[in-house]
């Protein structure tokens, strides 16, 4: 535990400093760098916040998930200006127009499920994809938030059980957790719809 922590701090020192200078804000300041602009090990450095903090840990998963879906408007930004002949320069027609459906049919999973799943998922491609295609701010802003607080959640209950060890756990069976945790959201969220479709319909009749 002792070597985890200190091979984190010598290699993120500079980091570590600045971000002490927001106390209890710096997880939240980390992640809106990460999602802007700056790659982050977000997944490492909760970990560390949490251990230290055991009592408050579903505060720096808030305040992580707000920072995290906050710096995300920046590529969210630069896609909605004008990056559709971009994407397409990188992806054929065919996939385009695929991604295009996917959000335009389902555009609260097409964000939320990617801000679940840990790094190397191409995250920032799916936001940019979310400006292109012109969903609503709110929406992808609620979709990153909901993500990533399920995702820091899941990771935290680890960190509390295992330690900050658990970081190398996710990094190595991170994909079948998340699944498992985003299974149990999809299915949350489908239901939800439904009692709302179902009510009203009632309502009309």
């Amino acid at each position: 535990m002792k070597r985890f922590f200190a091979h984190l701090m010598a290699k993120w020192k500079f980091l570590a400093v600045f971000l002490a200078k927001f106390g209890i804000w710096g997880v939240g300041a980390a992640a809106m760098l990460d999602s802007s602009t700056i790659p982050i090990p977000m997944d490492a450095l909760l970990a560390v916040y949490v251990w230290n903090d055991k009592q408050h840990f579903w505060l720096y998963c808030l305040l992580a998930a707000a920072g995290s879906a906050i710096g995300g408007l920046l590529p969210y930004g630069l896609g909605r200006a004008g990056g559709e002949l971009f994407l397409l320069k990188h992806v054929n027609r065919e996939r385009f127009e695929r991604m295009r459906n996917r959000f335009e049919n389902q555009e609260f999973l097409a964000m939320m499920i990617p801000s679940m799943l840990p790094p190397p998922t191409p995250w920032k491609a799916f936001v940019f994809a979310a400006g292109v295609f012109e969903m609503r701010v709110e929406s992808f802003m609620l979709a990153v938030f909901c993500g990533r607080m399920l995702r820091w959640l899941a990771l935290s209950m680890l960190v509390l059980k295992l330690g900050p060890g658990a970081v190398a756990v996710v990094a190595h069976h991170g994909l079948a957790l998340l699944t498992i945790v985003g299974g149990l959201a999809v299915a949350g969220f489908a239901w939800w719809w439904f009692c709302k479709k179902r009510a009203g319909k009632l309502l009309e009749d």
